[in-house]
């Protein structure tokens, strides 16, 4: 028998009820899922980051501060912003962006203490 499942079916139902019904509804769980998986990707999350201490930023910028070209930027911004996690705005010829109440609390969520030197060993 696998290690990773009871060998007895044994249901504390109040309680495993109770908590099943205590969570969110099918649509919330996906929506934030799909903001973790926005989030999962190394130059995502390197642009997230960059709003979150930059707080407003064009593309140009963006793509000089992460090391990628404005192309690829533009790419990720356009997954960070249809998960909710990023804002645009047009200011003349630019597009400026800057993270969501959402964005701010997601990356703050995975990320921790986004103060930390990158000299520090990562807590996961």
């Amino acid at each position: 028998m696998s290690d990773d499942r009871c060998e007895l079916l044994c249901i504390d139902f109040d309680h495993a009820e109770s908590l099943r019904t205590a969570l969110p509804d099918v649509e919330a769980i996906a929506r934030r899922a799909e903001r973790l998986r926005a989030l999962g990707d190394p130059t995502r999350l390197r642009v997230a980051h960059a709003l979150h201490v930059g707080d407003e930023l064009c593309v140009c910028d963006l793509a000089w501060i992460v090391g990628s070209s404005q192309a690829l930027v533009s790419h990720h911004l356009r997954q960070l912003r249809s998960a909710g996690l990023v804002t645009s705005r047009r200011d003349g010829k630019l597009v400026m962006y800057r993270l969501s109440p959402a964005g701010h609390h997601a990356l703050t969520a995975i990320t921790g203490d986004l103060t930390e030197t990158h000299a520090e060993v990562d807590p996961v």
